[in-house]
């Protein structure tokens, strides 16, 4: 299927690994001029050169910028758009907070959760309307957590099941509010995808259950996840890909999870 991105700006946050890099990848491969970025000038910078490589794409604006920072989001943006010339998507993607649970965190472990996950998402989202407003429209996906519907399952990611919850509510009341600008807003939410991230949550469960990282995925995959296994990066870029793009122009204030059925509520 022609998703018609040949040729669109992707700005991917994020990528220089795990699930951000696997989408940025995804939209190189579709066609879009990609700008990607990361707080490690190396680390983006060598996502970059494979992304050309896997692809064939010369289009990848490799970018260092802080996103916790109004400086590296704006950096982000402006260096993007001054290469480009054109902000048709926003892929907003932030690592997550480390996990923990509320008796083991300080004021200053909330503030720099609030800062990454929140602030980024709501920074970004306001420097590129302006250009999108501007060309007559545009996309705007925020990757969350199937934890903003079920957070119970997760007890030690309370940083990450309050703060994500917060960009939900601002995904969904946008959706409505840009809709009349030609700005479509959604989220599309990851359960266990199989990503460096998981492999130090899964950790972190092994040593609080006293048990092993290998037996934590096995439960997840025996009796939690219906499909029987984790995903996979590129699943979740293609789920993230499609819902960016004009196939998808009829789609608005979805969130979309991408888990292999896990989560168990209707809605």
């Amino acid at each position: 299927m022609d998703l018609g991105l040949k040729g669109k700006t992707a700005l991917v946050a994020a990528a220089s690994k795990g699930l951000g890099r696997a989408i940025a990848e995804e939209f190189a491969r579709e066609g879009s001029r990609v700008a990607l970025c990361s707080r490690e000038e190396a680390a983006i910078t060598a996502a970059a050169k494979e992304i050309e490589r896997r692809t064939g794409n010369r289009e990848v604006l490799p970018i260092a910028a802080d996103l916790a920072t109004p400086e590296g989001c704006e950096s982000f943006v402006q260096l993007a758009l001054s290469r480009f010339g054109a902000i048709d998507i926003l892929i907003v993607n932030a690592g997550g907070p480390p996990p923990g649970r509320f008796d083991d965190l300080d004021d200053a472990a909330w503030q720099k959760a609030v800062e990454l996950t929140l602030f980024s998402a709501v920074r970004l989202t306001r420097m590129v309307l302006p250009q999108m407003r501007k060309q007559g429209g545009g996309s705007i996906v925020y990757s969350t957590s199937t934890s903003v519907r079920q957070p119970t399952q997760y007890l030690n990611l309370i940083l990450s099941n309050a703060i994500r919850a917060a960009v939900q509510g601002m995904m969904k009341t946008l959706s409505s509010d840009l809709a009349k600008d030609g700005v479509r807003v959604n989220a599309v939410q990851p359960g266990r995808i199989a990503t460096d991230r998981l492999v130090q949550l899964d950790a972190d469960t092994a040593r609080r259950q006293g048990t092993s990282p290998d037996e934590v995925r096995r439960r997840y995959e025996s009796t939690v996840i219906p499909m029987g296994r984790y995903g996979t990066p590129e699943e979740y870029a293609a789920a993230v890909v499609f819902i960016a793009s004009p196939k998808a122009s009829y789609i608005a204030g979805v969130s979309l999870q991408v888990d292999g059925g896990m989560l168990m509520s209707m809605f």
